[in-house]
């Protein structure tokens, strides 16, 4: 017979379960925010970089291969670190690896060495790469999982806030680094110059560290059933890939993340164009932060939506007017086609969180392989800018003009939502699940 304390210790306990829950999505937010902050800061070190060292378009876009190019080398040993100590141990590693490869871009800044800076690049993503191993599948987990696309998406918003003020805060301090105008600092030494980007990386290297001890502190649910040491079984990348809708799924993460990045990437050189934004080079932060705001309040409001609406069909939806807005910017000039593509930033907001979830949706124990072959597909953000770079210099040899050179390399960006269409409305779907197949 049940007794009064009995009856009552079960809602007790799940309570004190769902506030600990709270707790450890609050301290996965500021994480979230954290790397956003890191990732843009590139959108603002490429165009200057450019300046500095008088790079072409696809030398410049190497800061993105280097950066981007450590989800492909890294994403299969991030999850096995993962899988092997936990989310908590994972997420600490994670934040001092990416603070040890801020303080790298200290010495390579100092040198005057474009070159330096790229391996650099390469351990501080390294770091966020074993960071999105760890908190993209625990935020999923967090919770009821008929609400893990809101909550990603909710958590992706936080993450967006980071994207948002990343390029403004980071095109301030560079230009701030010294009492120089951007005419007047233009004219110094390319080693002078490079310099001027030490105090914001010694910055975030601090505040990568004091997070990690943070974290260290903090109690988080370990959420066990969803690693491997819980499962006997040894489960093989072959093993997931055999699932239809994780493939096109892995593929459409490189694909969206290719064309946000490449997006990103050009935003600043295509509103500086005089024919276009005519935006000086010290404001252009603030542009590109516009694009990645767009994202931010589209996945507020996507977190929201998400609880109503078939994210599937959503996501098919966004991708069609990102396709939409790419289609305008590449056949209009001016403003216009400034604004068209700031635009794409809300339409983007949804996917990455939505095609995440859709990927690890009732895959249990497997949910580690699967997030460590989609954050290896983030390496779609080093090769679509790599690509789009050669494009725009191919045509501007081949037209003479090269606002018309970056108007129509946009086209690479439309293809690759063309496929996120294409998944969210067909190859999303589960396998034997729901008679859907």
């Amino acid at each position: 017979m049940s007794t009064p304390d009995q009856s009552e210790s079960p809602p007790a306990g799940t309570a004190a379960v769902a506030a600990k829950a709270r707790m450890a999505l609050i301290a996965m937010t500021a994480i979230f925010f954290m790397w956003g902050f890191i990732t843009e800061l590139n959108d603002v070190l490429i165009p200057h970089l450019k300046s500095v060292f008088e790079l072409k378009y696809w030398q410049a876009m190497l800061v993105q291969f280097c950066f981007f190019g450590a989800y492909l080398v890294m994403a299969v040993p991030a999850g096995r670190v993962m899988s092997h100590v936990g989310y908590k141990l994972g997420i600490v590693i994670g934040l001092l690896i990416a603070g040890g490869g801020s303080l790298l871009v200290l010495p390579a800044a100092q040198a005057g060495s474009f070159y330096l800076f790229l391996p650099a690049l390469f351990i501080l993503a390294s770091g966020i790469v074993l960071l999105q191993v760890s908190a993209n599948p625990y935020v999923a987990l967090l919770g009821a999982p008929e609400r893990a696309p809101s909550r990603l998406n909710f958590a992706q918003a936080v993450n967006s806030v980071g994207h948002t003020i990343g390029p403004a805060v980071g095109g301030a301090l560079i230009f701030s680094a010294t009492h120089l105008s951007a005419e007047d600092l233009a004219l110094l030494p390319a080693a002078e110059r490079a310099q001027t980007v030490q105090p914001l990386y010694l910055g975030v290297a601090l505040a990568l560290v004091v997070l990690a001890v943070a974290v260290w502190f903090f109690r988080l649910p370990a959420h066990a059933e969803a690693t491997e040491k819980a499962d006997p079984l040894k489960h093989t990348f072959a093993e997931v890939l055999k699932r239809p809708h994780v493939r096109w799924g892995v593929l459409a993460i490189f694909l969206y993340v290719g064309a946000e990045v490449a997006i990103g990437s050009f935003l600043a050189n295509y509103a500086m164009r005089p024919d276009i934004g005519g935006v000086a080079e010290q404001d252009v932060g603030f542009y590109v932060s516009l694009y990645w705001g767009a994202a931010m309040v589209g996945r507020f409001v996507g977190a929201a939506l998400l609880l109503k609406f078939d994210p599937r069909k959503m996501l098919g939806a966004y991708a069609v007017v990102a396709i939409a807005l790419l289609s305008t910017t590449m056949s209009s000039g001016g403003t216009t086609a400034m604004w068209a593509v700031i635009a794409v930033g809300f339409f983007n907001s949804i996917m990455f969180p939505t095609i995440f979830t859709l990927v690890i949706d009732r895959l249990g124990p497997l949910v580690p392989k699967a997030s460590s072959l989609l954050v290896m597909a983030i390496f779609g953000g080093a090769v679509i800018p790599l690509l789009q770079g050669n494009l725009v210099d191919v045509l501007q040899v081949a037209t003479g003009d090269e606002t018309r050179a970056l108007q129509y390399a946009f086209l690479l960006p439309a293809l690759c939502y063309a496929y996120v269409v294409w998944y969210g409305l067909r190859g999303s779907r589960v396998a034997g699940v729901g008679g859907r197949g």
